[in-house]
């Protein structure tokens, strides 16, 4: 469990990094674009090279590494168009409410068992997140503009199919985890959906500007960065899911969030409606406690 834990603050980490680089990058500089590109350059090769001589290769593994891989480029692409549409503070944290998702579908098909103090801290963890997301109308929506109700009506279809994604790839990984026995292995099996992934933010990437490369390049420090970020944070993650649930994990994997919008007030100034994006930081915390207890 130590290793878990570790393994999790490690990777928390590396996603805050990595979305305080992506937040501050030119958006047409297309980060997520650059950042999976350094991935599957510098670390990918080693990661495939161990899934082959490691990895106890069966039918199963092949379908759940294709199901996650596809459920990743999903996610990617669904995320992308729930921002073009309303602000990436409504809608990351209506996509990080999937650990009660996550929980179900791992209760129904994996039959993992969770303890009453779990789903609860799972559900006060939701909550929070429910706040911080509509904080950025200005109220629980009854009292938003008709301009943010048409955005998150617009927004929502695509920020519940990342939801949904998510909750898809994380129970692959959860049960891939058997079939992988080293870190290497674990990175080539992560950066096979990542490769979808790429492939996908591509296709889209073309379809926009008519190029297969953004117009704008993000500096070369910040791309070897967001690669190492990006790819061993989700490494981390699934390495944790051999020892927790998978809805334990990524439950406390939004600690990220809290942290986020604390850097953000404190740091960079962003203190609009701070109040209610404090109050859903702090039932957010909340609910990891209870998980923690």
């Amino acid at each position: 469990m130590n290793h878990a834990v570790l393994a999790l603050g490690a990777s928390v980490s590396m996603h805050v990094g990595w979305n305080l680089i992506a937040r501050r990058a030119p958006q047409d500089s297309w980060p997520l674009w650059w950042a999976l590109l350094g991935h599957l350059l510098l670390f990918a090769p080693w990661g495939w090279w161990s899934l082959w001589q490691e990895a106890q290769a069966s039918p199963l593994l092949c379908a759940l590494a294709a199901m996650s891989a596809l459920a990743n480029a999903i996610y990617f692409i669904a995320l992308a168009q729930a921002y073009e549409r309303a602000p990436i503070s409504l809608v990351y944290p209506m996509v990080r409410s999937s650990p009660l998702l996550i929980a179900l579908w791992g209760q129904l098909f994996l039959g993992q068992t969770l303890g009453a103090g779990t789903w609860l801290g799972l559900g006060v963890s939701g909550l929070g997140l429910v706040v911080m997301a509509l904080s950025t109308l200005g109220s629980a929506g009854a009292g938003a503009s008709a301009l943010d109700q048409a955005a998150v009506r617009k927004a929502l279809p695509w920020a519940l199919l990342a939801m949904l994604s998510t909750s898809v790839y994380s129970l692959s990984d959860k049960a891939a985890t058997a079939y992988l026995p080293s870190t290497g292995a674990l990175l080539g099996y992560v950066s096979l959906s990542y490769l979808c992934a790429f492939a996908a933010l591509s296709l889209r990437l073309k379809r926009r500007t008519g190029a297969w490369c953004p117009p704008r390049r993000l500096p070369w420090r910040l791309c070897g960065l967001g690669a190492l970020c990006i790819g061993w944070a989700y490494v981390l993650v699934v390495h944790a899911m051999r020892q927790m649930p998978a809805a334990e994990v990524v439950g406390y994997t939004n600690a990220g969030i809290v942290i986020a919008t604390l850097v953000g007030m404190l740091v960079f100034g962003e203190r609009f409606r701070w109040p209610a994006r404090l109050g859903g930081a702090l039932l957010i915390s909340a609910g990891l406690a209870l998980m923690a207890r």
